[in-house]
């Protein structure tokens, strides 16, 4: 198996993300993800900030779902799909299934979106409300408006506490019992997550992909661990583009001031399309000798046609295209350049490799004495 964090490679020709390098960040569902978007033609940069661990042996799951088997809930909510379904296998292990089923039976139970939904009812339920928004803060809207005082609600969490949640219910009379069924914690290995961090604020990944809140919170915890909070953020802020999946997963980022594009439905497919319109917006494009010149992530492209660059050469043509028709001195290209010390000759090397990548002569003109420009139309 390759390593998680090697790019993976895109077919130059294909795809609205060919020429774009992006972050995954995703524990679950992270190989079809990376499909979606190789599909499209981007690289791909694997480095899961969490992992998630069941708590199918875990006593307090067990403690609680004894609770509402012997005093069955008024009210349960459903978080997640996955939690739900997890919570009635760990159950049926314990050969309490059919116990809780019964249970959640007599209650009224809420769904936080239509994964959770059809989690609902392949275990035989019916949900009493599924929020359009697929957010926590809808069903508590609902239950609020619905009154709670008195009533005993069973509140399924989804990975870390929902304190606001439920202290908004006990606070409205609610008996409320939580049910832990799985735990996000910090990745086994962060290498590959200590990787992403550093090519974030290296400039190296053109995007980042967030599929839950506790992946943007777990990003950002472990850059601060590493002092590199600043560098991060000044990256997601600027360069780096930050898609998550809908507005929960965001708002660890917004809450630090990075904006963040996401889909109107909050699907992977609709994150996927989401990047591949917003990525190519962002592709800056010039007249130079005759040709069109588009500057992506790790290519270019020449008259619609894509040319993977080194990245020694897109330092280069970057610092050249900040500056269009004007002459750039070899010294200030040099300072450009990744590692390159303060041999000027690595400037000459590194631009006869770009010439070659982009296979249009004239793109880049040679100033004797000076440094080099891009040929741009008048």
């Amino acid at each position: 198996m390759a390593d998680p964090v090697d790019p993976a490679p895109a077919n130059p020709d294909a795809g609205p993300l060919a020429g774009w390098t992006v972050g995954i960040t995703a524990a679950r569902r992270a190989d079809e993800l990376a499909a979606l978007l190789e599909r499209r033609g981007a690289a791909v940069l694997r480095a899961p900030a969490l992992r998630i661990v069941p708590l199918a042996d875990d006593g307090d799951l067990l403690a609680a779902t004894r609770a509402l088997i012997a005093d069955p809930p008024d009210l349960a909510v459903a978080t997640t799909g996955i939690g739900f379904r997890g919570w009635l296998e760990a159950a049926d292990g314990w050969d309490l299934g059919e116990d809780l089923r019964a249970a959640l039976g007599r209650a009224s139970v809420l769904a936080r979106g239509p994964k959770a939904k059809g989690a609902i009812r392949a275990a035989g339920l019916r949900e009493s409300f599924s929020a359009a928004t697929e957010s926590s803060a809808e069903v508590l809207s609902q239950l609020l408006a619905d009154g709670v005082e008195g009533r005993r609600i069973a509140v399924q969490l989804h990975g870390a506490p929902l304190a606001g949640f439920v202290e908004s219910l006990r606070t409205a009379g609610a008996e409320v019992v939580e049910v832990p069924v799985y735990r996000w914690l910090p990745p086994a290995d962060t290498g590959p997550l200590d990787r992403l961090i550093d090519a974030v604020c290296a400039g190296a990944l053109d995007a980042v992909t967030f599929t839950s809140a506790p992946a943007a919170i777990g990003l950002l915890e472990r850059a601060a661990a590493r002092g590199r909070t600043a560098e991060l953020l000044t990256a997601l802020r600027r360069e780096v583009l930050a898609v998550c999946v809908g507005p929960v997963t965001a708002a660890p980022l917004e809450a630090h001031d990075v904006p963040v594009v996401r889909p109107e439905r909050m699907r992977l497919g609709a994150m996927v399309q989401t990047l591949g319109a917003a990525l190519p917006e962002r592709a800056r494009s010039l007249p130079v000798a005759g040709h069109t010149l588009e500057l992506r992530g790790r290519a270019a492209v020449v008259d619609g046609r894509l040319r993977p660059v080194p990245p020694a050469g897109m330092a280069l043509l970057r610092a050249l295209a900040r500056h269009p028709g004007w002459v750039v001195a070899r010294a200030d290209l040099l300072r450009a350049l990744p590692g390159s010390g303060g041999d000027e000759h690595a400037v000459e090397s590194a631009m006869t490799r770009l010439r070659q990548a982009l296979g249009v002569p004239g793109l880049i003109t040679t100033v004797v004495k000076r440094g080099y420009r891009l040929t741009l139309d008048r």
